[in-house]
């Protein structure tokens, strides 16, 4: 019975680059999106093709209705649930420095890229905590798509910094939680990634890049991501729990 794992914004960038990898190395996913499913069937056959099951869960998860009603579609159709990957999340629809910063803006990134992951997380891990108690051999973990903006300040975004910051505090805290049920809990922190969020930004990191922002002196892209989910989602790091695992071609590397 393959492993089963539900990627939040799974559809698209780095959430669809970390379904990929997880169907290509036999899991079986749910993947969740606000768009209309018909808008996604491209991508749930092209995950099928690696021999998976997949199932899409629509909703938006800033909203405790929607996340109840995509557990219950994930609970109903697999029964079980063993890799949570909270990745979804949104930039201000509008870049504005720090000190223009609106409310409806600091709401709009806090509701999914935290309020959503942290409530998420909490529906979840009762899930998992439940299902390691029923049987003692259940092997779950949950995943946190971070960023570098955790710690590095962009005062033209403070709102998603700030989300992201706050997901750091969430990683530790689930994975101080969890840890007796053996129920680990991990952040994968991107740098900077080419995915749609990034796309009206492209030429100002090319150049960023090309001047030495990076170590790699490259983009980085989902499957970047995908490659570093699998390996936890495997189980691989059992004995770092509540750690990051940087994916940022060394941007966050101090240098001289």
């Amino acid at each position: 019975m393959n492993s089963v794992a539900f990627v939040t914004g799974g559809s698209r960038g780095i959430g669809l680059g970390c379904a990929e990898e997880l169907a290509q190395n036999g899991f079986d996913l749910a993947i969740n999106g606000i768009r209309d499913e018909g808008l996604v069937l491209p991508v749930i056959e092209k995950l099928k093709s690696y021999g998976t099951d997949v199932i899409y869960c629509q909703g938006d998860l800033g909203s405790a209705v929607a996340r109840k009603e995509i557990i219950e579609n994930v609970r109903s159709h697999y029964g079980r649930l063993n890799v949570l990957i909270n990745n979804a999340g949104v930039a201000p629809k509008v870049r504005l420095d720090l000190l223009e910063t609106t409310e409806e803006s600091y709401d709009f990134v806090m509701n999914t890229n935290l309020k959503g992951a942290f409530f998420l997380s909490q529906e979840v891990a009762r899930w998992m905590v439940d299902q390691k108690k029923e049987d003692p051999s259940f092997e779950g973990c949950i995943i946190n798509i971070g960023s570098i903006s955790a710690t590095v300040v962009s005062v033209n975004r403070s709102e998603y910094c700030v989300s992201k910051s706050g997901v750091a505090m969430m990683t530790q805290l689930f994975a101080a939680r969890l840890g007796e049920f053996d129920i680990p809990v991990y952040e994968i922190r991107p740098g900077v990634t080419k995915t749609d969020m990034t796309s009206a930004v492209t030429e100002k990191y090319d150049q960023l890049i090309e001047e030495g922002l990076n170590v790699t002196k490259r983009w980085g892209y989902p499957e970047d991501v995908g490659r570093a989910a699998v390996l936890l989602a495997q189980r691989n790091f059992l004995h770092s729990t509540g750690q990051v695992l940087m994916i940022d071609g060394g941007l966050t590397l101090p240098r001289l």
